[in-house]
């Protein structure tokens, strides 16, 4: 018997999911959405629940993401089982985020894409030094989903939109310094953590606000001020521009890794970040993520982004238009539209 791709229980009144795919560093399936969706559902009205751990087996990581060989197989064809796991994932994401109990995310390890996706709606979000926290999505010609649109733009000044452009690769002290996460603990001390998380189920923030320690000083706070002085701008153009005239030896290193990126994704992300920034709601959020992941999986760069970094493995992606330039207004526009009435992404009831 093979034990299930998440593992989940109840233990001294804590709801526990435990993601048990560790070969795949846990990249989520629409199985595993399904899985931890039918939990949270079961436990949310449950007296027996006090709050929500969610954590993973193995040392490699909580979260590489979501099954992007898969995604990009369906979306060369007509991308239905893709929009099947879109629809799951984002309602998962969903829940978590209005879910009236106290969830806790330890995120000890790799945490990307769809990593993000089940920790951020957390309360409490627990780092160690061994977490890498990444949405790296641009690189394969997609855009960073799973409430990116929504978190992304709240982070603090111009880091979000940063982060979403180039991909870039933070550890627990920037992390915890911007916001992505709220305590660090020594990966030595998880299992300490949890007995203590367990022992006190009713309030997780209690115990993770006394048991945290220092994640040190935050790499990234002498670039704080270039980034949200070079990344303000409302088009991809004007940060290149931008990035170009700064002329720093930093400055120069983002535009040569954004150069790098798919040149549609680099503008979609930063009109669905642009946009997430003004939207009123997460639910809102997903609705616009939905409509424009099932177009995406579909475009030449997605196929082509997923070919090189994931199938072929030979990095030397094919991008079409290969200049920023190239990307049109009208091809935007195109996959922003909303959905007809009755496909659009709908939250659980």
């Amino acid at each position: 018997m093979t034990e299930p791709e998440v593992l989940t229980r109840i233990e001294n009144g804590v709801g526990r999911m435990t993601l048990n795919r560790p070969k795949a560093i846990h990249a989520l399936n629409r199985s595993m959405c399904e899985m931890m969706t039918e939990a949270l559902l079961a436990w949310r009205t449950d007296p027996a629940v006090s709050s929500i751990l969610i954590d993973h087996a193995g040392e490699r990581g909580f979260c590489a993401g979501g099954d992007i060989r898969m995604i990009a197989e369906s979306g060369a064809g007509d991308a239905s089982e893709a929009k099947a796991f879109f629809l799951a994932e984002y309602r998962l994401n969903h829940l978590m985020f209005d879910y009236p109990k106290p969830i806790t995310a330890i995120v000890d390890g790799i945490v990307m894409g769809g990593g993000v996706g089940i920790s951020e709606p957390a309360k409490v979000r627990i780092a160690t030094e061994r977490t890498t926290y990444a949405m790296p999505e641009t690189g394969i010609g997609l855009f960073p989903d799973v409430g990116g649109g929504w978190f992304l733009p709240r982070l603090p000044g111009q880091t979000g939109v940063w982060l979403a452009l180039t991909g870039a690769r933070l550890k627990a002290a920037d992390t915890v310094a911007l916001g992505v996460h709220t305590h660090f603990i020594d990966s030595g001390a998880v299992a300490t953590l949890t007995g203590e998380l367990l022992a006190a189920p009713a309030d997780p923030q209690c115990v993770a606000d006394r048991v945290s320690g220092d994640a040190g000083p935050a790499p990234l706070a002498s670039h704080r001020e270039a980034i949200d002085r070079l990344f303000a701008f409302d088009t991809v153009e004007e940060i290149f521009a931008a990035l170009a005239a700064d002329g720093s030896d930093w400055a120069m290193a983002q535009l040569a890794t954004l150069k790098t990126k798919s040149p549609q994704s680099l503008k979609v992300t930063l009109r669905q970040l642009r946009t997430g920034a003004t939207l009123n709601s997460f639910g809102d959020n997903m609705a616009m993520e939905y409509a424009l992941g099932g177009r995406v999986v579909r475009t030449h760069d997605f196929q082509e982004g997923v070919r090189a970094v994931i199938v072929d493995k030979d990095n030397a992606p094919k991008w079409s238009p290969a200049e920023v330039s190239g990307v049109t207004d009208e091809t935007l526009d195109a996959l922003f539209a909303p959905l007809p009435e009755n496909e659009k992404w709908t939250p659980l009831a």
